[in-house]
């Protein structure tokens, strides 16, 4: 779809707005947020455009191989609007709010990833899955609401403090009992299902713990995973620095060179997409 025409929903007040640390947007956010007494977000009222800016709204690609595609940027008041339109069920609303306070709180996936995973997960008609980095449970609560009565989610997390926020969620949204939690480094965790025979059992993976360790972590779960099945990975785009030849630090580099592998590798289907920090959903074939 090419997108013509496209004006911004906020006012122009000849301000600099930070956008995730990498991008500045030349308006000022005038979004109006209605809540309700749950404390949802129940609409976005928006001023009236005063200064249409395409350019703004649009991202082009700059090699002409792809025809000048225009694709969607997201502005602050566009994500609104998409969160807007999130269904999060209120157990998860409560828990990203009391997340919100905590430190490293940043680390807490987005509702509309979590959205996406809980369908993932739906589509696939999923029983059993892993989740690398659990963090306060945001994910893995988001996975455990739609999994069947019988179905079992391995929740590897190796902070105790944030692991004990989301056993009480569990608990509170009567899901416990299909989360096995396991504290620890995950590597050793799915070292030990490997040993255990549990190859090409599971249907679902996310992985969202060290950036460093993706590599690795994505053989094992490529051996746990059934034919079929998914390994979902998390910040993949890593806040845009993937794509700054000047930015060289560990992380960045580790990850631009996951993502090089998982374009060259044959044992899986994949498709890169641009929601939160970047996922990259892969089936094995």
């Amino acid at each position: 779809m090419i997108v013509h025409n496209l004006v911004n929903p906020c006012v122009a007040l000849g301000s600099q707005l930070s956008v995730s640390g990498h991008r500045n947007y030349p308006f000022v956010v005038r979004c109006n947020k209605h809540v309700s007494s749950k404390g949802d977000i129940a609409s976005v009222s928006l001023q009236s455009p005063s200064v249409p800016i395409t350019s703004d709204a649009v991202a082009v690609a700059s090699d002409r191989k792809y025809g000048s595609k225009q694709v969607i940027s997201l502005s602050p008041c566009l994500y609104d609007y998409i969160l807007t339109n999130v269904r999060e069920p209120e157990i998860l609303r409560e828990l990203r709010e009391e997340t919100s306070n905590m430190r490293g709180s940043q680390m807490q996936v987005s509702p509309d990833q979590a959205q996406l995973l809980a369908m993932l997960v739906e589509i696939l008609g999923a029983k059993k899955c892993i989740e690398l980095g659990v963090y306060t449970g945001y994910s893995s609560l988001a996975i455990a609401l739609v999994l069947p009565e019988g179905g079992r989610l391995v929740a590897c997390e190796r902070d105790a403090k944030s692991l004990e926020v989301a056993k009480k969620y569990y608990e509170l949204a009567g899901v416990s009992h299909k989360v096995d939690v396991r504290h620890g480094l995950a590597v050793g965790t799915l070292k030990s299902m490997i040993m255990n025979g549990e190859s090409c059992s599971y249907d679902f993976a996310f992985v969202d713990a060290e950036k460093r360790m993706y590599h690795e972590y994505f053989e094992l779960l490529l051996q746990l995973v059934r034919v079929g099945g998914l390994i979902v990975i998390d910040n993949v785009l890593w806040h845009g620095k993937v794509a700054d030849p000047l930015v060289n630090d560990s992380k960045t580099i580790s990850i631009r060179h996951f993502n090089q592998n998982i374009m060259e590798d044959q044992r899986v289907s994949i498709s890169m997409v641009p929601i939160g920090d970047g996922m990259t959903i892969c089936r094995k074939r």
